[in-house]
């Protein structure tokens, strides 16, 4: 993208692009608005324009995580034609998220990332638990299809499960955890 195109972008976007991308390689702790608002090429008074506070700016950078992720998760549901497919969609969806082009590499996941630098009580990390409770709900659903006496027991279990190989993936900086996650969850439906 040439460098008039990004000018020409609206100031709160560059500045969402900007977070997202210093956010999740140096974590929301270590950078700072100065920071932030030079990779973005707005002034300090743009950001407070368009954010009450970096506070509000992690909140909307952790929305767009979320909506990024969802996003991911619809084009793969949108194959999903049976209850493990749907389960493995959200794996998928995973494994996409985890071979997205990343400047310094994939970290794991962004929401947790900052989830771990946040205040218990910060918005922040109530987002990051919605997030992670509608992604439990997901599987839930598509397991309650096949059968729904288990249905939350085995989505808490595969949460349990996916969660384990983001985390192992973002410290391997590979999605080779989450496909063997998402084979673990297949055979969960061959044996059942």
């Amino acid at each position: 993208m040439s460098e008039d195109s990004v000018r020409d972008r609206p100031a709160r976007t560059r500045l969402l692009d900007a977070a997202a991308e210093l956010f999740y390689a140096h974590g929301v702790t270590a950078t700072g608005i100065d920071t932030i608002t030079q990779s973005a090429g707005v002034a300090r008074k743009s950001l407070y324009n368009n954010f009450a506070s970096k506070d509000a700016l992690v909140l909307a950078y952790i929305e767009q995580r979320h909506d990024e992720w969802l996003e991911l998760h619809r084009v793969r549901a949108a194959d999903a034609h049976t209850a493990k497919d749907e389960v493995l969609a959200v794996f998928d969806a995973y494994i996409d998220h985890a071979n997205a082009a990343y400047v310094h590499g994939f970290r794991g996941c962004g929401l947790l990332n900052a989830a771990a630098e946040l205040p218990t009580d910060s918005p922040g990390r109530a987002a990051v638990r919605d997030h992670k409770e509608q992604v439990e709900a997901m599987l839930a659903a598509a397991l309650a299809k096949r059968d729904a006496d288990d249905a939350d027991v085995l989505a808490e279990q595969l949460s349990f499960l996916l969660e384990g190989a983001v985390a192992r993936a973002g410290l391997e900086g590979s999605d080779h955890r989450l496909v063997r996650a998402r084979a673990i969850a297949a055979s969960l439906f061959e044996n059942a």
